[in-house]
């Protein structure tokens, strides 16, 4: 008991530790005297526990690590290394590193030379193994996904992604089509839809993330509570929520619009936007969705949450939204969440009335401004770090006048994403492929940066063409 208790207080140091010196040594060498230091620390760390258990295995599960196959628990204090550490991890197809014995400082820097250097190969995991086959104290082991473990059966993890999102449309449609008809609906039927979302964000945040960059502006109501239910769970996962609070947050982020169902079909799917009166009937939506929620069947403590969310998703952090209240109090964390989420999917959502969205650089860079009055500073910083400075989706244009689509963001490069290329430098489409703008040549400079976003409408690129 004793030992495992060691090993518990010892594991969130040791992957804090190994993310500090793999951030180091992507910018120093790995002989630099502040490499060197940082290797020597978690050594200290690493080598009485080694002694002890014999072996210590350290893996990726999802996105959590696990010592000995004990998960690490964390503190929001280390959140942001833990969550790079399981990206380069990923990046690498590494999925574990077990120590047989003492390690001494020469093995971590082979390690770390090889680990940073396999970035850059076709088949970093096979590059990364190979240079460590002369260190026999450490061992590295493949990334168990999903898809590989279920290659006989035909498995695809992007169709089952596509496919959990689209059953959350159609239930989300459904749900909403019961109560316009006056039917009662039980909120705790949605939890397996949701359940089925947080398992994939837990194991390909990425994947489903992007599936929000999918707009529907015929369908924007039910495309808009499914997006916000994700990105809630996606910036939950990130704030270290646990599985039973993450699908909390799902539900309440697919109800959270629920009262919109009050507002006239023909006003809310006007062509033109709304004048004053059209205003402040909408504003009272949050007020019909608390009301719709407690109609619901099998009231209990979920439901109450999710009036509560309902009623608070546009008050903002300040109090200077809507509705209007006589006395200040603190905002449901939930609120505080969906909020963000609902303000960033509108704004880079298509609607009846405005069919060219807002770039996601230029709906960030306005929320950005809204931190710290309208939406929560904190919360903010880990839903920027979620989404990217290029949110997955955005075409850009990179300094070789090629033309791409953010496919995958990195939270240690923020503003040098994978990219999707479906335009060369004449503006002729390509056989999409993708590029790392991580990529350096033998110069040491950036293969390719980005240069500005550009609008998807006007080259006729249909995101869902390359994204689904």
């Amino acid at each position: 008991m004793e030992d495992n208790e060691k090993l518990l207080s010892s594991s969130k140091d040791i992957v804090n530790q190994l993310a500090v010196i793999a951030r180091t040594a992507l910018i120093h060498d790995v002989n630099n005297i502040a490499v060197t230091a940082a290797i020597e620390k978690l050594a200290a760390t690493l080598n009485p526990l080694v002694k002890q258990q014999g072996k210590l295995t350290l893996e990726v599960g999802g996105e959590f690590f696990y010592l000995n196959e004990i998960r690490i628990r964390y503190s929001l204090e280390y959140l942001t290394n833990f969550d790079f550490l399981i990206r380069e991890f990923k990046k690498r197809e590494l999925g574990s590193v077990v120590f047989t014995d003492v390690v001494k400082l020469e093995h971590l820097q082979k390690f770390l030379k090889a680990f940073t250097g396999s970035i850059f190969s076709q088949h970093p995991f096979e590059a990364l193994s190979e240079e460590m086959e002369t260190v026999d104290v450490l061992q590295v082991g493949k990334l168990r996904k999903i898809k590989e473990e279920n290659t006989e059966t035909g498995f695809d993890i992007r169709k089952e992604v596509k496919k959990t999102y689209f059953n959350a449309v159609a239930y989300t449609k459904g749900v909403i089509s019961k109560i316009k008809s006056g039917e009662r609906v039980s909120i705790k039927k949605a939890k397996r839809v949701v359940e089925s979302m947080v398992d994939l964000i837990l194991e390909e945040e990425q994947l489903l993330i992007g599936m929000t960059a999918i707009k529907d502006y015929d369908e924007y109501t039910y495309h808009h509570c499914v997006n916000v239910s994700i990105l809630s769970v996606a910036l939950g996962q990130r704030l270290g929520l646990t599985k039973k609070a993450l699908t909390e947050l799902g539900l309440v982020g697919i109800f959270h619009d629920i009262g919109k169902i009050e507002i006239p079909a023909d006003m809310l799917n006007k062509p033109t936007s709304f004048t004053d009166e059209e205003w402040k009937i909408m504003r009272r939506h949050p007020f019909w969705g608390f009301r719709a929620i407690l109609r619901l069947r099998g009231f209990d403590d979920l439901s109450m949450r999710a009036a509560i969310v309902a009623f608070e998703h546009h008050m903002n952090y300040d109090f200077s939204g809507y509705p209007k209240v006589k006395k200040e109090f603190e905002i449901d964390f939930y609120s505080r969440i969906i909020s963000l989420a609902d303000q960033y999917d509108g704004m880079t959502s298509s609607r009846v009335y405005s069919r060219i969205p807002m770039p996601p650089d230029r709906a960030l860079s306005l929320m950005m401004d809204r931190a710290g009055t309208q939406l929560d500073p904190i919360l903010f910083k880990f839903f920027i770090n979620m989404i990217g400075v290029f949110p997955v989706g955005t075409l850009v244009m990179l300094d070789s006048k090629e033309l791409g689509l953010v496919y995958q963001c990195d939270s240690m490069y923020l503003d040098r994403p994978k990219i999707l290329l479906v335009m060369n430098s004449s503006g002729e489409k390509v056989e999409s492929h993708i590029v790392d703008l991580t990529e350096k040549n033998e110069e040491n400079k950036f293969v390719r940066t980005i240069v500005r976003t550009m609008d998807p409408n006007k080259y006729k690129i249909n995101l869902a063409e390359y994204l689904l």
